[in-house]
């Protein structure tokens, strides 16, 4: 089997808005008055609170207040499970009265008691709309874009790399 690069029409190249796995150097840029820090999401389950357990503490909010789900699709998704502002109009989560998710894009702002998290990638891995967004043109023909990569796979392959699946490595 040759592999074969497909031709198009000139000036007819797909783009993609799909990155590798985890790319973009996803964070938070936190900030509560004149304290300001980054946390950078390099697990698939990001804990928010004051819970010494928490990946992310921070004082005056609630025992586990927010969770970030890196999910199946290379996205995250926060949930909510205290008080406190997002981007979007939240969707429920399960079953769970009072908790609020939504999909994380570069520039989504929420709320955690007094902190305020900024959520950044690079604008390359952010799967949001391609091609500029609303600003590229909401009805606009815009060019077709490849499915998505295996992330399956790729996620598979980095924890082969890391041993990371394995619960007990090398003994």
């Amino acid at each position: 089997m040759t592999h074969e690069t497909p031709h198009y029409a000139p000036g007819n190249h797909p783009t993609t808005t799909h990155a590798g796995w985890g790319a973009g150097e996803p964070h938070l840029l936190i900030s509560r008055g004149d304290e300001h820090f980054v946390h950078h999401l390099t697990a698939d389950l990001t804990r928010i609170g004051s819970d010494g357990g928490c990946d992310v503490l921070v004082a005056d909010t609630a025992l586990l207040h927010a969770t970030i789900l890196h999910d199946d699709n290379d996205e995250y998704v926060l949930t909510l499970h205290g008080d406190g502002e997002m981007n979007a109009r939240a969707t429920t989560a399960g079953d769970a009265v009072g908790e609020h998710s939504e999909i994380l894009r570069t520039g989504a702002r929420f709320t955690a008691g007094p902190w305020t998290f900024v959520f950044a990638r690079a604008e390359f891995a952010d799967h949001g709309r391609p091609y500029g967004g609303r600003e590229g043109g909401e009805l606009s023909d815009q060019p077709p874009q490849p499915m998505r990569p295996d992330y399956d796979a790729e996620r598979g392959r980095a924890e082969d790399e890391s041993g990371a699946q394995y619960e007990v490595k090398d003994g």
